[in-house]
């Protein structure tokens, strides 16, 4: 999809199309970074994701291609999902479940509230000047992501920080790509070759390290159907609309909230241990997602 002729909203054009993406990328990938470490518990990073946006991919382009009557990708189209998935998803989603293997999932996603910075500066090479509000409640957030640096967990792991520093970068530029310079085919026939090409990357990565299926368990094969239908279908085309149709700032909010979400989740229901340190620091996070959104309806 083409979107650099699409209007970005206002303030006061915040449809309910654009309101319900907000609520799907703020409350169900909040939730998926908790079902990602279950998933660990059978799945491997690479296999883990790979395999979920193979199966999402698939659903998703045999409903337009035969329910819909949507043409096939064209050629052009295909490398562009090849080169867009591979950053957002192999590098993204792959380097987020590398990076919980040992790190807690609430933590992890507390960092990524660095990628508004980073889709900050990007916008600002294609022309887009984020409201003096959402720079200082960029700014905000970014202090916040340095100070869970200096927590326990992410001394504790070098390796899981590089991978999610990584996963960050990469989801920038494909995120940034996709809005002007490598545009996929159009609606969700899109998505789901991004999918597709970004699975496919994920299953040679998942060979090229030597991971195999552990023995299955329940809760980790429930939270990888969650993750399939939920954290793929339903919030990552989500995500792509906003990218379509909302401006930078607003279309990454939810990497403010997201780690509020994960962090609950991941203390209440995973068992993780949070340090007084490190939640204040999330605070600090929070704070910057108020004083972006504060002057949108």
């Amino acid at each position: 999809m083409n979107t650099a002729a699409l209007p970005l909203p206002t303030a006061a054009h915040l449809n309910p199309l654009v309101l319900a993406c907000l609520a799907a990328t703020w409350l169900v990938w909040g939730s998926t970074y908790l079902a990602i470490k279950f998933a660990l518990m059978s799945f491997p990073p690479f296999l883990q994701m790979g395999s979920r946006f193979l199966v999402a991919g698939a659903l998703l382009l045999a409903w337009m291609r035969w329910v819909r009557k949507a043409s096939w990708p064209t050629a052009h189209e295909w490398r562009n999902a090849l080169v867009v998935g591979s950053l957002m998803l192999g590098g993204g989603m792959g380097g987020t479940a590398f990076a919980e293997q040992t790190v807690g999932s609430g933590l992890v996603v507390a960092f990524i509230a660095v990628v508004p910075v980073l889709m900050a500066l990007g916008g600002l090479l294609l022309g887009e000047r984020p409201a003096p509000r959402e720079a200082a409640g960029i700014g905000l957030g970014l202090v916040g992501v340095l100070l869970l640096t200096q927590g326990a967990s992410f001394q504790a792991s070098p390796a899981g920080l590089a991978a999610i520093a990584i996963a960050c970068a990469a989801w920038t530029a494909g995120s940034l790509l996709s809005r002007r310079h490598f545009p996929l085919a159009p609606g969700a026939t899109g998505f789901a070759s991004e999918m597709l090409a970004g699975g496919a990357v994920l299953m040679v990565l998942s060979a090229l390290r030597g991971e195999a299926l552990l023995p299955l368990q329940p809760l980790a094969v429930g939270a990888w159907f969650y993750l399939v239908v939920f954290g793929s279908l339903v919030a990552f085309n989500a995500y792509m609309v906003l990218l379509a149709r909302a401006s930078t700032a607003l279309a990454s909010s939810y990497c403010f909230v997201n780690p509020v979400i994960a962090l609950l989740l991941g203390v209440g229901l995973g068992g993780e241990v949070v340090s007084g340190f490190e939640w204040a620091a999330a605070g600090v996070v929070l704070g910057g997602v108020v004083l972006l959104l504060s002057g949108r309806r």
